[in-house]
C-alpha cells in the first residue's frame, strides 16, 4: 500500500499558539474523539477526519482511556490511523480518571490507576508514548501529592513528555501547582476545561491562576455541545444526538426554549452572519478571543464539520463593538 501523502501546505492554513511560557505550541483548533469519531463503525469516518484535520494543519489530537463505545475504542482506532501519519509532526494526548475497569484501581486518581491505565492507553494506540498525558478529574479521596506524583513518575518514565490536568477548579488547580513546587515535580503544561459562551465560570475562578503560572488552556465543548450552532434554530432535528432519543431530547429542547437558549442563540446567528461566519464559527472564534486560551478542542461526526469548525483559524478578531453585543446578548 502506497504511504499516505499529506498536503505540503498543512502550517500555512492553521494558526498556533503557545502553551503559556513553555516550547510547545498547538493549533488554534484542536481535534477531540470524545464521541461520535470513536464509537464502533465509524473507524472510516474518523479515518477521513484525522487526515482532513492534518491536511489543513491540525496537529494536536486529543482523546481519553474511556472514550468511544465500548470504552477504550478511540484509542484504538486511533492506533490504527496515526500508523500512517508522521508521528513526529503530532500532539497526541491522552487522559485518566474517569471509571474505566471494575474493582478499586480503574478509577479517580491513585498511581496504580494512572499507571495502569497509560500503559493500556499505550497498547491500544500502538504508541512508545504521549506528548500529554492528563489526570481528568480532581480526586476527592486520593491526596494531589499522590497523584502529582504519578504524573511526575509517568514523564521521568518517558511515557509522556508532559502532564496536564483537566476539570480542576481554580483553588485545587493552584494546589496542585503548589505541591509540584514543593517537590520539585514535573510542571503542569496545559489545564482542559469546559468553557463556552455559555459556561463562562472559569474566567474568574479558573484563568487568573492558569495565567499566573504560566499554564496553557485548552477548551472542551466550546459549542456546548451543539447549542452553540445552528442545528437547533428550527426544532429539534430527527438526526441529532439528541433527537435521536425523542421522548428525552423533546424535553430536553423544550428546556433550553423555557430557558431563552435559542432565543440568545439566534440573536447570536445574527451577529454571525454579519461577520460571513456560522454561528459555531462564531462561537469558536469567542472563545479564542482571549489569548490565555492556547486551542478550543472540537468534537466533530463528519468532514464537513470538520472544515467550518477549521476556518476559525483565519478569521478576523471580534470587535469591540461586537463583543459588546455579544455580551448584551449573553446577559
Amino acid at each position: 500500500m502506497a504511504a499516505q501523502k499529506f498536503a505540503e501546505d498543512r502550517y500555512e492554513k492553521m494558526a498556533y499558539r503557545r502553551c503559556g511560557r513553555r516550547g510547545v505550541k498547538l493549533p488554534v483548533v484542536s481535534l477531540g474523539l470524545w464521541q461520535s469519531l470513536g464509537d464502533s463503525g465509524n473507524q472510516q469516518v474518523c479515518r477521513k477526519c484525522c487526515y482532513y484535520a492534518f491536511d489543513h494543519g491540525i496537529t494536536h489530537f486529543d482523546l481519553a482511556n474511556n472514550y468511544g463505545l465500548p470504552p477504550g475504542n478511540s484509542e484504538s482506532v486511533f492506533g490504527k490511523i496515526v500508523k500512517d501519519m508522521p508521528r513526529d509532526e503530532l500532539i497526541i494526548s491522552t487522559k485518566a480518571g474517569f471509571y474505566m475497569w471494575p474493582g478499586p484501581y480503574g478509577d479517580w486518581g491513585s498511581k496504580k490507576y494512572l499507571v495502569a491505565s497509560l500503559d493500556q492507553s499505550l497498547r491500544r494506540m500502538g504508541l512508545d508514548y504521549v506528548d500529554i498525558f492528563y489526570h481528568h478529574r480532581p480526586d476527592p479521596e486520593t491526596p494531589l501529592e499522590e497523584t502529582m506524583a504519578a504524573l511526575d513518575l509517568i514523564v521521568r518514565q518517558g511515557k509522556a513528555l508532559y502532564a496536564g490536568v483537566s476539570n480542576y477548579p481554580g483553588a485545587r488547580f493552584t494546589d496542585a501547582v503548589n505541591v509540584i513546587r514543593q517537590h520539585d515535580w514535573t510542571p503542569l503544561l496545559i489545564h482542559q476545561v469546559a468553557y463556552n459562551m455559555f459556561r463562562r465560570r472559569v474566567e474568574t475562578d479558573l484563568l487568573p491562576h492558569t495565567d499566573r503560572e504560566s499554564v496553557g488552556v485548552i477548551a472542551f465543548c466550546p459549542l456546548d455541545q451543539g447549542k452553540l450552532t445552528d442545528r437547533y434554530l428550527d426544532g429539534l432535528p430527527a438526526d441529532s444526538r439528541m433527537g435521536r432519543n425523542p421522548s428525552r431530547g423533546q424535553a430536553w429542547y423544550d428546556k433550553q426554549k423555557a430557558d431563552g437558549v435559542w432565543d440568545k442563540v439566534a440573536r447570536l446567528n445574527e451577529v454571525a452572519k454579519s461577520r460571513g461566519q456560522t454561528m459555531a464559527q462564531l462561537a469558536l472564534t469567542w472563545t479564542l478571543r482571549d489569548p490565555r486560551v492556547t486551542s478550543v478542542l472540537i468534537g466533530v461526526s463528519k468532514v464537513e464539520q470538520l472544515a467550518d469548525n477549521i476556518a476559525v483559524a483565519q478569521a478576523p478578531p471580534l470587535t469591540e463593538e461586537e463583543l459588546a453585543k455579544i455580551d448584551q446578548i449573553l446577559e
